[in-house]
């Protein structure tokens, strides 16, 4: 059970994942826990490339392999451990108990299938409605997302839609079978602010109403203020430091979830006119890591974080940060 005191309804232990390329291998994904509880929104950060993704594509085999590859740890989701899954039981998982709403809606639905078939298709096999029966489950879905006039539209196709609608169908599909997790990867990156605002309006709704645990990837962290009850910031393929979302927004310990902070613009005017960057790039992961990932472009990086990588280690009620250096103290955390 986890700090909050609620049970873990998927509970991730020690995730690796590896791609192999003509060039070696690439460490996308290095020994990642974390849990999520029931109802929760966990919020994931960090830079593209970060791992965000990968790590919960790992979750429930979406990743292509070759060329990846999960080479170490366990995710239990109801009693079992979905990384000892053959696919078979993978596909009764994913789309079912866990769904997954993808950046691109383009990209994502098919554009030879009308939408109507891409939403009946999952409830007659996962949850083996009769076709009338899941035409109009698939009408309400559509109404529960905000689509009008859905039962004309579950005609339609991909193209008949906007980017804003057509997210809101993935959504539809992802909700079909009453997952009890949505994954929901960067959904409204490629919509315009507007319609950010509607899907975001959208899932708290839908959050309330269905009381489903979500995990929302981005890098937007003014969403994750607005939505989430815990954050997770990833970087290099870590997570570099875990909290609800108040107290590491207002006390951030990892000097990089500090800098990632103050990069974004404040509307107070409290902060310099200038917006801090992050110098540096990331990593390039060809190598696991048997250092700090973010010591080349960390101001307070001293010699232990070239020798050792840190492990998470708590530093409040519920918040863990994986750093050797103490930020409130001005010195060398002593662990």
């Amino acid at each position: 059970m986890p700090d909050g005191g609620l049970p873990s309804v998927l509970d991730v232990k020690d995730l690796k994942t590896v791609f192999r390329t003509r060039r070696g291998e690439i460490h996308a994904v290095n020994n990642v826990s974390f849990h999520l509880e029931a109802g929760e929104l966990l919020g994931v950060v960090g830079e593209s490339g970060s791992g965000k993704s990968v790590t919960m594509m790992s979750l429930i085999g979406l990743l292509p392999m070759p060329p990846a590859e999960v080479r170490n740890g366990r995710v239990m989701f109801e009693g079992q451990d979905l990384l000892a899954c053959n696919e078979d039981q993978l596909r009764a998982v994913r789309g079912a108990r866990i769904g997954f709403v993808f950046q691109d809606p383009m990209t994502s639905l098919n554009p030879v299938f009308n939408v109507g078939f891409q939403i009946i298709e999952p409830l007659r096999k996962h949850m083996g409605l009769s076709k009338s029966r899941a035409r109009a489950r698939a009408v309400e879905l559509l109404e529960l997302v905000g689509i009008p006039d859905a039962a004309r539209r579950l005609g339609d196709y991909p193209h008949q839609f906007s980017g804003g609608m057509r997210q809101r169908v993935m959504i539809a599909i992802a909700l079909a079978c009453d997952p009890k997790v949505l994954i929901a990867d960067e959904p409204t990156t490629a919509l315009d602010v507007t319609i950010q605002a509607q899907i975001l309006e959208l899932v708290k709704e839908l959050r309330q109403k269905l009381g489903m645990a979500i995990v929302w990837i981005t890098h937007d962290l003014g969403v994750i203020a607005g939505i989430a009850d815990r954050v997770m910031v990833m970087y290099g393929g870590q997570v570099v430091e875990q909290g609800p979302v108040r107290e590491l927004f207002a006390n951030p310990k990892h000097p990089y979830t500090r800098m990632l902070l103050e990069t974004v613009p404040s509307v107070t005017g409290e902060r310099a006119e200038r917006l801090q960057v992050i110098d540096g790039q990331p990593p390039m992961l060809a190598q696991s890591p048997d250092s700090c990932p973010f010591r080349a472009r960390c101001p307070l990086a001293f010699e232990r974080c070239e020798q050792e990588n840190p492990k998470r280690v708590p530093v409040g009620p519920g918040h863990d940060a994986a750093c050797f250096w103490d930020v409130d103290a001005g010195a060398p955390r002593d662990v």
